[in-house]
């Protein structure tokens, strides 16, 4: 069986490193995958779920990501995000309270750079609320 290694770093950990067989990211134009010998390619990521499944396991991980950018050459993969974190450790609560302040900042006048720092402030909060759900399923 073909495999790749994978390393992805967050801006404060690294969150995995390690062989895996497959993996999707999530890009600016829809899901990218990933398999073994993929062509060299530098892409941009967005806010969501990052899925990849190691060598040995059946079952995907799955990372809720921030921004970021994945560099693929000679069958290693390193994505760099500003945040990664597993569903399970997401605060929900915590989410929504985000989501709410990043609503409030977007109903009020700001200059364009505010504007975009709220924009993304939303995002993330929305993609941590979508991948605190997903590990119920």
């Amino acid at each position: 069986m073909t495999s790749f290694y994978l390393k992805i770093v967050a801006s404060d950990h690294v969150f995995f490193s390690g062989r895996c067989e497959s993996l999707a990211v999530p890009a600016e134009d829809g899901e990218v995958g990933i398999l073994p010998h993929h062509e060299a390619m530098i892409l941009a990521t967005k806010e969501g779920e990052v899925r990849f499944r190691p060598v040995g396991e059946g079952n995907w991980r799955k990372a809720i990501t921030g921004r970021g950018i994945v560099q693929v050459a000679n069958n290693r993969i390193i994505i760099l995000v500003d945040t990664a974190e597993r569903p399970e450790d997401i605060d929900e609560a915590r989410a929504r309270e985000a989501l709410a302040r990043a609503k409030e900042q977007l109903r009020q006048k700001q200059s364009l750079r505010e504007f975009k720092m709220s924009q993304a402030s939303m995002a993330r909060a929305l993609s941590r609320l979508k991948g605190s759900h997903l590990k119920e399923l």
